[in-house]
């Protein structure tokens, strides 16, 4: 369940740029709190000319930033000792741990871009990833790019829409998580089809 959507408008209304940049740290780590309606809303006073939008911008990038940091180093910290106390009643053994790290590594990062896109994946990709034991370069490379073209993604489809944020929020969210699924699954089938090639070779 959300916080009242209200409300939380009203906050970046009234606090601008620093209280997009709390709203878009708690949302990241979990918080039920509606990230890309938020963000049309903001690109949507962008447009009015009610708020700066550099400052904007670099809140809301600084904002997800921060967030999927906390919620990677959860994962790296609380996490790890999550599945050295519990792996094994999970059927998590070492040897699982270590293929979920190099899947990882070799193509589970790119979760951390486009599962920005996707209600609830960047929620737990950050979470997963330090549990994993992912190196600090890669997160950062493939999370914080990802978070770029996120926020630029909301606040510009805001600017651009204007007045008619509200109406197509909703449907826009909606639209771009099915077009990331897709693309993941095109991905993943690729993947699968390279594999088996490589492997009957």
């Amino acid at each position: 369940m959300h916080f009242p959507l209200q409300e939380i408008l009203q906050y970046v209304t009234q606090y601008g740029p620093i209280a997009l940049f709390v709203l878009l740290v708690l949302g990241i780590v979990g918080l039920p709190i509606p990230d890309e309606t938020l963000m049309v809303f903001t690109g949507a006073l962008i447009a009015k000319g009610k708020l700066d939008p550099l400052q904007t911008w670099i809140a809301g990038v600084t904002g997800s930033m921060s967030g999927i940091t906390i919620s990677y180093l959860i994962g790296r910290t609380a996490g790890h000792a999550f599945l050295a106390k519990f792996g094994p009643w999970l059927h998590l053994t070492p040897e699982r741990q270590e293929k979920m790290h190099e899947w990882f590594k070799g193509y589970g990062h790119w979760s951390l871009t486009l599962g920005y896109f996707v209600p609830g994946v960047r929620h737990f990709s950050a979470v997963f990833a330090g549990m994993s034991e992912l190196e600090w370069p890669v997160f950062a490379r493939f999370a914080y790019s990802g978070s770029v073209l996120w926020v630029s993604t909301f606040l510009g489809l805001g600017y651009l829409l204007g007045d008619a944020w509200e109406s197509a929020a909703e449907n826009l969210h909606r639209t771009l998580g099915i077009i990331v699924l897709v693309v993941a699954a095109v991905g993943g089938l690729a993947f699968f089809i390279r594999r088996s090639y490589a492997g009957k070779r």
